[in-house]
């Protein structure tokens, strides 16, 4: 199902659609490479386990949408209408608009305020963020990978 089409560079066209069983393995390999090359960490996790994490806990809690330009699967999004629980787009389409796109669906979506968490050393992220209205509500420290995460949060009332 299309959800919507928006241009990035002409001649390309974003298709957003809902997620489907069949590009599980992709959207997480992509997300496993978006994580290192923002967080500039390897991912020690054997694949397996990030696909079932994927399937088992991401999926059942979240609305899954999937960007892609042609056939190719270039970004996802996680989402609820309260928060944003993962937003990654393909390395080599960072900058072009895709992530855009995805969080202004979440915010379209979303019950008038989001949340999410980033870590503090991805930089790109944090900046993505704060252009898109998301404001940095405290700072914590995140168990399993060590790292400092930063909250973050968006209100329409806000007018972003």
């Amino acid at each position: 199902m299309r959800l919507n089409d928006h241009r990035t560079a002409p001649g390309d066209v974003v298709r957003i659609a809902d997620f489907q069983p069949q590009y599980t393995r992709r959207i997480v390999e992509l997300w496993r490479r978006s994580f290192e090359h923002g967080v500039g960490i390897t991912d020690p996790h054997p694949l397996d386990d990030q696909l079932a994490y994927f399937e088992t806990t991401v999926l059942p809690a979240n609305a899954v949408r999937v960007a892609f330009l042609g056939p190719d699967p270039v970004g996802f999004l996680a989402s609820t209408p309260e928060s944003v629980s993962h937003l990654y787009v393909a390395v080599p389409c960072i900058g072009r608009g895709i992530g855009t796109r995805l969080l202004d669906l979440a915010k379209a979506e979303s019950s008038g305020s989001l949340w999410l968490h980033t870590f503090a050393q991805n930089a790109v992220a944090r900046a993505f963020y704060e252009r898109h209205g998301f404001v940095d509500a405290g700072h914590g420290f995140e168990n399993m990978w060590k790292l400092e995460d930063v909250r973050y949060v968006w209100s329409r009332a806000d007018g972003s």
